[in-house]
């Protein structure tokens, strides 16, 4: 928040939908949101004042919440005006736990599930300022992201370059399978699921677009081989992969390897509307992820 009578005025705000049992504290302050943690009777809320780069997620998060409370957070309070947002507590991250594969196969299915339906509020969400990743869209925002200066070496920008009337063809073939473009988290990682007894909510939709819904994944399968070390073979991404399609039903194995490829570019492009949004003094820690994210791209099979 940007300052003392920002934060008084919030204080103010969450006293109208909670009673406090102690000192509201900061829990984070970033350029994209700031979250301060509320004590309440029966534990504790989150309050979440975000930047203008996310102003869309406490009334994306409202209508997610009411359609599917099991699945999100329980929202007790929200400014869409403000883009203020006040959350129930959801329990632990399962990053926790280890980040263990075992629970991403009952969190994929009902995520899956939520995007189905939630295909058909797409024009809703984009008219309220959820960004829009459609695949048709791509190709153009590939040649606005080969066009930038990338923290990447001269080599591996001449690939991305040389890569875009593939990245173009891929997008046309991943469109004609006909899977409805849905909102997709894009930041589906153990850090953003929590557990509360047997409950599995998804939390923090501020990174979140209309996608193709199998690109999701792309963030989830990074951080299953980077923090759980699963290598790329390991047979626990075939069977996450089919329990996230069950719900959509067969012979989507192929649309889902091809939105993989193209939903690794997505994740970078994606990455470009935060990057836009930093003051200058704090793109240099942002890119040292940034290229992590180029690299993944560039890595994929064509």
């Amino acid at each position: 928040m940007s300052g003392r009578a920002d934060l008084a005025h919030a204080e103010d705000w969450i006293r109208a939908h909670v009673e406090p049992m102690g000192p509201i504290e900061t829990a984070h302050d970033r350029p994209w949101a700031t979250v301060l943690r509320v004590p309440v009777a029966d534990g504790v809320a989150w309050f979440k004042a975000c930047a203008p780069v996310q102003a869309f997620e406490p009334r994306l998060t409202a209508e997610l919440s009411a359609r599917y409370p099991d699945r999100v957070a329980e929202v007790l309070g929200y400014d869409e005006e403000r883009a203020w947002l006040l959350l129930g507590d959801a329990g632990t991250p399962i990053g926790a736990f280890g980040n263990p594969p075992g629970t991403w196969l009952m969190v994929l299915p009902l995520y899956a599930e939520m995007q189905r339906g939630e295909a058909a509020h797409t024009q809703d969400h984009l008219a309220h300022g959820v960004p829009d990743l459609r695949v048709a869209t791509l190709p153009a925002r590939y040649d606005d992201l080969v066009g930038r200066e990338l923290p990447l070496e001269r080599e591996e920008i001449d690939r991305l370059r040389a890569f875009a009337p593939r990245f173009a063809e891929l997008c046309d073939e991943l469109v004609a399978r006909d899977v409805s473009e849905t909102v997709q988290h894009d930041d589906l990682h153990m850090s953003n699921v929590y557990a509360q007894g047997e409950q599995l909510r998804v939390l923090d939709w501020g990174d979140s677009s209309i996608s193709h819904p199998f690109v999701s994944l792309v963030v989830t399968f990074r951080f299953l081989e980077e923090v759980t070390k699963l290598p790329p073979g390991d047979p626990w991404f075939a069977r996450l992969r089919d329990a996230y399609l069950e719900p959509y039903g067969r012979g989507l194995e192929g649309a889902f390897a091809l939105s993989m490829r193209v939903g690794a570019v997505a994740h970078a492009i994606a990455w470009l509307r935060q990057r836009d949004h930093l003051p200058a003094m704090e793109r240099t820690e942002f890119d040292q992820w940034f290229r992590i994210v180029l690299r993944r791209a560039i890595a994929q099979p064509t």
